[in-house]
Formats: structure tokens, sequence, C-alpha cells
């Protein structure tokens, strides 16, 4: 019985259009974040300021942040499964919406801009898996949904791209910190 040779690659092989759709997904995985962040903070109409009975939306509403809305109120005082009361009181708690939002634009801006995506790789799975336990069991698979997906891609696609960042100001940035930071 033969036996195949083991192959080894001295370099790896490396495609741009490869490198190019990390990029692509690293950033449209940040305006996952920073959607969120606008709609929150000036009332933009999707999951704030608009009237459901009659679609109309109205900018800068009284639930807009800036208007002085709460706004992890809702989302948390909605809570499900076994953690929905922890989460439902910290829901009544105004500091978790500077959290909430701080997180949500810091994340998102690490990730679209391409800067600080050391961080971004490890607070992003955190914020997620918050999300995700605070509305146990998802509808359509009892252990996966699209944020632990999310969870597990973020840092993926991170660490893989640090070094070929094809679309973004990290190589700038790099430049500005020192390669080996953490604020890479």
């Amino acid at each position: 019985m033969a036996t195949a040779e083991p192959t080894t690659t001295s370099e790896v092989t490396r495609s741009r259009a490869g490198w190019a759709l990390l990029s692509i997904t690293r950033i449209a995985l940040g305006f996952y974040f920073l959607w969120p962040f606008f709609d929150k903070l000036i009332g933009l109409g999707y999951s704030t300021c608009k009237d459901s009975e009659t679609g109309v939306t109205t900018v800068m509403c009284d639930r807009a942040w800036l208007s002085g809305g709460h706004v992890t109120e809702g989302y948390l005082g909605s809570a499900t499964g076994p953690l929905a009361d922890f989460y439902s009181n910290l829901g009544q708690y105004r500091w978790t919406d500077w959290i909430f939002m701080i997180g949500l634009a810091g994340i998102g801006l690490a990730l679209m801009l391409g800067i600080g995506t050391k961080v971004a790789a490890w607070t992003a799975p955190l914020m997620l898996l918050m999300m995700y336990t605070s509305h146990l069991w998802p509808t359509t698979n009892p252990f996966l949904d699209d944020h632990i997906i999310m969870g597990l891609a973020i840092p993926a696609i991170v660490l893989v791209e640090l070094e070929h960042q094809s679309i973004g100001l990290g190589r700038w940035w790099r430049g500005m910190v020192g390669e080996k930071s953490w604020l890479v």
C-alpha cells in the first residue's frame, strides 16, 4: 500500500480578491453595529422612532438617545429565557445605555475603519453573547443563531486579516500604535 508524501508549503498562497472579501466582510460586520448606534442615537425609524401602527418615522422622537430616550430599557425589558430577570433588571438602569451605545459605536467604527480591530475582535463577541443570552432560546435553532455565528466570525476575520488588510486604515494605524500593540 503506497502512502502519499506529505506536502508542505513554505508560503501561503495569497489572493487579492480573498483579502478584499475579508475586508468587505469586516466592514459589513462593522456596519451591523454602527447602524443601530445611529438609529438609537437619533431615531432613524428601524427599531427606534417608528410608529408600529402608521409606519411613520419621527427622527429625534422621545425614544432617541439624544432626546433623552432610554435605549436599553425596551430590549432588556423583553428578555426571555433563564436569564430574563437578570437582563430585565439591568434594563432599568441608565448606565446600561452608555455601555451599550459606546460598545455599538466603538465596535462598529473599529471594524469599519480597520483600526482597533484587536479590541473589537474580543469585545464584539462579548456583546453578541450578551445579546444571545438575553433572549434565549432562538426560534430557528435551539443552540445557534446569528449572534453566535458573528461572535465566531469577527475574531476569525480580524486575526486572519490583520497583516493583509486590503481595505481600511489598518496599515496607517499600525504605524501609529506599533505593529504588536493590542490597539492594532
